[in-house]
């Protein structure tokens, strides 16, 4: 019942940009939590910005400054504007519910490749 729809990945430049954009499917969007995660090849899965219903916005490390979460409840959508990208910043993305069942749900992930 819950699917998340993510797109925007993409090849860039060190110091580019790029928008990644999750629609959510099957919840009441605007009352949630919603999260971007981020895995590296042979890296663990990690959390790089969460948002919570009324806009409070955490980030890891590694993105703070860099990095921006927001949401769009009327189109069901949680955004991460990436700027400033490094290579060390080439991951799958993915966005993340993490209500409905215990380990909530993942959407597909898209990839970023930032490279010269």
């Amino acid at each position: 019942q819950v699917q998340l729809v993510e797109s925007g990945g993409g090849l860039v430049l060190p110091g580019g940009s790029l928008r990644l954009s999750c629609v959510a499917f099957g919840i009441i969007f605007s009352v949630n939590v919603m999260g971007w995660y981020r895995q590296a090849p042979g890296k663990q899965r990690e959390l790089g910005a969460g948002i919570t219903s009324g806009g409070r916005r955490n980030y890891a490390d590694s993105v703070k400054g860099r990095f921006t979460i927001s949401r769009d409840n009327a189109k069901n959508t949680v955004y991460l504007q990436m700027n400033s990208l490094k290579p060390e910043d080439k991951a799958v993305y993915y966005c993340k519910y993490p209500g409905g069942r215990t380990n909530g749900y993942w959407g597909q992930g898209t990839q970023v490749t930032v490279s010269s």
